[in-house]
Parts: structure tokens; sequence; C-alpha cells
């Protein structure tokens, strides 16, 4: 491993030299075990402490198969299906891995005691598979987070309706959490030159699935002048699609948790900003029922805000504690757009006001390769940022790990895999000193 670490740091940048690097036999890497799921039994998931079920193993490298690449992984950052897969809720991961594994073949590899976690990357080809030709070893890249096998021809309109499509690093193993990784060649894209290893990894996931949410005709297909209602809009996943909306000539109305994340906004650029732990919103009522009442009541703060005007889109993804009022102040004809559900799968809402008033929800999840690649490439030309708060090392991804599941962070904290420091991975500092102002709004955070 310090080989390869040496080759990254020296800038090596011919195939040649990359492909005489030698690979280790292990590797360092964020897991769960197989054994330990049931750990948890008879705890709240949201009472589960995720530093309790993470392991930093030492893990054999994988063998290669056709169409696959190893990256040596620089950075990679924490997403909310890695608390998913570290408190085994809504249900150990190892379901997902033996019902690949049952596919026989190279799928066969992912059936193991261990589950290596994380769905995205900044890193390096190391080697690549029989039938790679885009991509060879000393490429810099980044990773979207869609495996899909293809082989249907359902997937081949929009590779997420394929029916063995798959979330790397969730669904399947050998995720971006780790020294190396293991990838499908298409889910690779070219590293953004002016940014750094740990702020290159920290996009993949949330700004595809927002671009697809919002910008895509797989989405809500957004328009110029659309006004847009965005929960949790200083999270990993709301701080892109505020970045979106803003970009796309939509006018978002934001809602934060406190006032330190309704300044982050302002200093994005939004106008319309809803403290919801000011107002003291309680959309269930204490015997578990839905509180129309406060829908009305976030209604007319919205209404307030626009000038008299409903959202024509809102941004979905806190889930149960959020649906209901999100179908109720969509305006008419408009469109509620969901995914994630972090607080609860179990949607309740009054369908008359969907019903009547022509409303539509639409399921999206993560996005495909197309969407996936024309996201980074709005990062890659500087027009989206990556909102990067805070940076730790592999050995303290628990603990950041933690701060997410209890939504202690904004942005998206980065993990700092076989990068041994913050700042490393530039190689346009002209473009980065121009976004240098929107690249640290977060920091610190």
């Amino acid at each position: 491993m310090r080989e390869i670490l040496d080759a990254a740091l020296a800038d090596a940048d011919t195939a040649v030299e990359w492909r005489s690097v030698p690979l280790p036999n292990s590797y360092r890497a964020l897991t769960v075990h197989r054994d330990e799921t049931e750990i948890f039994q008879g705890i709240e998931s949201g009472q589960r402490d995720p530093q309790v079920s993470l392991h930093l193993d030492e893990v054999p490298v994988p063998p290669l198969a056709p169409g696959e690449a190893l990256i040596a992984v620089m950075a990679s950052s924490i997403n909310y299906n890695t608390v998913w897969s570290a408190i085994f809720h809504p249900l150990p991961t190892f379901v997902f891995l033996d019902r690949y594994a049952r596919r026989g073949g190279a799928a066969s590899r992912h059936d193991r005691p261990y589950h290596v976690l994380g769905s995205d990357l900044a890193g390096i080809v190391l080697r690549v598979g029989a039938g790679v030709h885009r991509w060879k070893p000393g490429d810099r890249v980044v990773s979207h987070c869609l495996s899909v096998e293809l082989e249907s021809p359902d997937g081949h309109d929009d590779a997420m309706l394929d029916p063995e499509q798959r979330i790397w690093g969730y669904e399947t193993n050998f995720g971006g959490l780790a020294e190396l990784a293991l990838v499908r060649s298409n889910q690779l894209m070219p590293k953004p030159e002016h940014l750094t290893w740990e702020e290159a990894a920290c996009s993949g996931l949330v700004h595809s699935t927002a671009y697809r949410q919002l910008v895509s005709r797989n989405g809500a297909d957004m328009k110029q002048g659309d006004i847009v209602l965005i929960w949790g809009a200083c999270g990993g996943l709301g701080s892109y699609a505020t970045q979106l909306v803003l970009n796309g000539g939509a006018v978002p109305v934001c809602v934060v948790s406190s006032t330190a994340k309704a300044e982050i906004c302002h200093h994005m650029g939004v106008e319309h900003i809803i403290d919801r732990a000011a107002e003291g919103f309680a959309f269930w009522n204490e015997d578990a029922r839905p509180n129309p009442r406060e829908w009305r009541r976030l209604g007319a703060c919205i209404r307030e805000l626009t000038g008299g005007e409903d959202p024509d889109i809102v941004f979905e993804h806190p889930g149960r504690e959020t649906f209901g009022a999100s179908v109720y102040v969509t305006r008419r004809g408009g469109t509620i757009v969901t995914c994630a559900s972090t607080t609860g799968y179990e949607h309740s809402f009054d369908n008359r006001y969907l019903w009547t008033n022509l409303k539509r929800i639409v399921g999206t999840h993560f996005a495909n390769y197309r969407e996936a690649w024309l996201a980074n490439r709005l990062i890659a030309r500087s027009v989206i940022h990556p909102t990067l708060s805070a940076t730790l090392p592999l050995d303290n991804a628990p603990l950041a790990i933690k701060r997410v599941q209890q939504n202690a962070h904004v942005g998206k904290i980065g993990v700092l895999c076989l990068a041994p420091a913050e700042g490393l991975g530039v190689t346009d500092p002209a473009r980065r000193e121009l976004a240098l102002p929107q690249l640290k709004l977060f920091a610190g955070l």
C-alpha cells in the first residue's frame, strides 16, 4: 500500500508506471460483520449507535472481473445509506449481498462474512478488467454508485429501471470507505481537476440523486421560475438541491433546522428560508396521528414568502415526518418528488389533496450513468460546488457516521482513505482560485 501512496503523491502519470506498482494482498476497510446483525435486537432504530457495529478490518483484495476496475481510494464520504448499513435497518445489508451472490459467477465474490461499506470515492485507477477500454491505470476518477447488469430490456431506456440495479457499497460489497474499492468501469467519471480528493469524493451520490429528482425528465423536470420547497436544505442532499434550483433559474424555499443553517442558505443566494425549529412545526400529534393544522400553517408560511404562491415542486426526502405536509402544500397540478425517507418509510397523507388537485408523486432513486455524468460535469465546470464541511480520517469514520445519523452536521462529511492529509489532488489551481469562496462556504461547519 505504501508504494501505491508513493506513486499517487509523486503524480505518476502513465499507465505503464501505474501497472508496475504492485498490488497488496489486503487493504484496510470499514466493515460490518455478518455474525453481529442481531446486536441491536430490541433497540429502536433511532437509538442504535452505528459506532458499536463498525469495524476497521484488513480484508483481502478481491479479484477483478471483466468490465471492472480496482481503485486506489484517496477519499470517500458519508451517506445516509451507510447509517442504515451500520444499524442493520430496515434490514441487514447481508440480505442484499446474499441475493446478489446467488447469481453465481463473479457475483459470488460479494458473499463475505463482512460488508465493506461506502458509496462514494475519489481516487486513481490501479487495474482494469477485460473489456475495459475507456479507463486505464493512473486515471484520476470519481465514482457514482449505480451498479447495474443491463441484461434486461427494461434497463436500456433508463438503467434505474433494470431489475438487477443495485447501489454499490450498500447492496454490493467492496465499497468506498476503504483504501481500495472495486467498481464497474461504467461507474467511473473524471475527477474535477480543481478539487481536492476529499472535495471530489463528497458529491457523487447526493448530487446525482438531487439532479435526477429535480432536473431530469425522470424526476420533476424543473423549469425556470418554478418554486421549489427543499427540505433539509443544508444537509448532504439538500445542499446540492439548493444549488441546482438556483442555477436552474427556479426559486428555492429552503427549510432548515437552525439559524446557523439559515445563514448558510443566505450565503448561497437563497431569499426564502423557513427555520422549522424556530417555527416549532409539529406535523404529528401526540397520539401519532397527522396534524393537518400544521400543514396549513406551513403553507401559509410559504405563501407569505413567495407572494401568495404555492410550490410547483416539493423536494422530499425526510419521508414519514414531512410527507403529509409536502402533499398538502404543493400547488394544484404540482409535483412531489421523493426518495430516501430518512425519518421513516411509512408515509401518511390526505389523498383528497392529491387526487382532487391533480398533484403527482414521483419516486426517484439515485440516477442513471448519463444523469450522474451530467451532474459531475456541472461540478467540473464550477457551476455546482461540493458542500464539504468536515473531513475525518478513515479511523474516525464511525464518528462521522454517527454525526450524520444525528443530523449533527451540515453539507457533507469527507473521509480520508489513502490521502495522508487534506488539500491534496488539485491539478487546476487557477480554476480552484476562482471557485474558492464557494468551496469554503461549508468548511468548518
